[in-house]
């Protein structure tokens, strides 16, 4: 059987190329294409696909929250994210949203169509700078906690002064911020941690920074 590949990007030329590369193999079949997350939202779980190459930086949604919804309805499918950007930030929320492979716009076809082999094998493929990135990342620092790896670096330096004690003011006057947009940020912390108070605000903080304990 051959797998079944859909594909969500904004761009038209890429969109094409891609849909190009996809028809000239035999064991590949070009699924659905979408030019935006709402399209795909509306269709896909009409159509599923084995494989959904998906963009980060789409018009209106974003991929990231595309694939995080998608992702509920199409248990199995994979998520490879295919974009220009290789910051952490952005590389551990597509992951942590449910994707499962992640390839830079750069990458050779040849390598595009063996990652989609690889990840509708159960595989993982990243690009190797990708990879590189991530390891890095851990060696710089200790592993957080899925839930905190949700958070923008600008919430997580608010939840960290919330740890403190600090109230909005404070954290309003210490980051050179207005007390609206610390209220906008705590807000939106409230939402990713599922929460709702500033006291289990900070118990998911701690708890999520607590040391592991050894086998």
């Amino acid at each position: 059987m051959p797998i079944i590949v859909s594909i969500v990007e904004d761009h038209a030329p890429l969109r094409q190329i891609l849909s190009e590369w996809i028809g000239q193999v035999g064991d590949m079949r070009l699924g659905h294409t979408y030019p935006d997350a709402e399209s795909a939202l509306a269709d896909l779980p009409q159509h599923p696909a084995d494989v959904v190459l998906m963009d980060i930086n789409l018009p209106g949604l974003s991929g990231i929250e595309c694939v995080r919804q998608l992702k509920g309805l199409l248990p199995a499918t994979q998520f490879m994210m295919v974009t220009v950007y290789m910051d952490t930030d952005r590389i551990f929320k597509a992951l942590a949203a449910g994707a499962t492979g992640y390839l830079l716009k750069r990458s050779a076809h040849t390598e595009l169509l063996q990652a989609i082999r690889e990840v509708a094998a159960g595989g993982s493929p990243m690009s190797r700078n990708i990879a590189r990135r991530i390891v890095e990342t851990f060696h710089t620092s200790p592993p957080q906690s899925p839930v905190i790896q949700l958070l923008s670096e600008r919430e997580l330096d608010v939840l960290r002064l919330l740890a403190r004690g600090q109230v909005n003011k404070e954290i309003a006057a210490g980051l050179q911020l207005s007390f609206h947009t610390i209220h906008t940020l705590v807000r939106r912390i409230y939402e990713k941690l599922h929460v709702h108070t500033r006291r289990d605000a900070i118990a998911r903080f701690h708890q999520a920074n607590q040391p592991r304990q050894p086998d």
